[in-house]
């Protein structure tokens, strides 16, 4: 896959985000959709997280990307490349953590209006353009199983202040009205196979699950190593990624997920009242 064309990183720095067709093959997706259902380790370190509701949406987040097909997924020269083209540095990229997000039908919550910066702020990243998350569909995602939405632009408002949302971390909302007033609402329907790839500061949420199909993804967090963090006790948010082929999704033999790197709800520190929340 070729770099990113000059307007996709025009795009990017415009509107906060851009989405790439076909990013992983059908085979690829399908593997990795294979593993997400079977693989005990990505099931049995799930977390439960509630929307203000009670709906829960269920989560599985791990630190350093293994060698399991997710971790190849993460890992390839097609995704580092277009990070690092994005990020705001010319340091190395490195991975701070991916989840694999399983909303289930019926049952799957909302996730309210924030930015991924409102939660890495708590770990004291210093640098938001220097962080950037990167969506695979997994499955289908439309306005019937919960996409995500965002607000173009969003990301040049710079951090709006979080409090919490049931056990989220959600954006002021007078702030996001005041956005929305200005700026367009996107619902970001895409396939299996599809990224969105989006700034850390950009606005975005999602509805909960009324449909009969899952909606499954997975992001992948990344942060260049210029970009230092003062309160995360993981590691690989400061090690350069090891990459590895884009052919390596499907051809390289890959290892079952690792369970002791995947993150314990009562360790995240976005979940833990800092004073500031309003």
């Amino acid at each position: 896959m070729p770099n990113l064309s000059p307007k996709q990183v025009e795009d990017f720095h415009r509107d906060g985000f851009i989405v790439i067709k076909n990013f992983c093959s059908a085979a690829e997706t399908q593997k990795l959709l294979n593993t997400a259902i079977e693989d005990r380790n990505l099931i049995n370190n799930a977390l439960d997280l509630n929307d203000q509701t009670g709906k829960k949406t269920k989560l599985s987040l791990w630190f350093k990307p293994g060698n399991d097909v997710f971790g190849y997924l993460t890992r390839s020269k097609k995704v580092i490349e277009a990070v690092a083209e994005l990020l705001d540095s010319d340091a190395q990229v490195c991975h701070f953590h991916s989840k694999l997000m399983q909303k289930e039908p019926k049952v799957g919550g909302a996730w309210e209006w924030h930015q991924d910066y409102g939660y890495w702020y708590k770990n004291q990243f210093m640098f938001p353009d220097q962080l950037i998350s990167v969506m695979v569909a997994l499955t289908p995602a439309n306005k019937a199983n919960g996409c995500l939405q965002v607000i173009k632009g969003s990301h040049k408002l710079g951090r709006v202040n979080h409090g919490f949302a049931g056990e989220q971390v959600g954006a002021d909302i007078a702030m996001v009205e005041n956005a929305l007033k200005t700026m367009e609402l996107v619902y970001s329907e895409i396939e299996a196979g599809d990224a969105l790839i989006f700034h850390s500061n950009l606005l975005h949420r999602s509805e909960a699950n009324l449909s009969d199909h899952p909606r499954w993804s997975i992001i992948s967090c990344y942060s260049s190593q210029s970009n230092l963090a003062y309160n995360e006790t993981s590691t690989s948010w400061k090690t350069p990624v090891d990459v590895v082929p884009n052919e390596a999704i499907l051809n390289w033999e890959s290892a079952p997920t690792v369970d002791a790197d995947f993150l314990k709800k009562e360790n995240d520190p976005a979940l833990k009242a800092t004073g500031w929340e309003g």
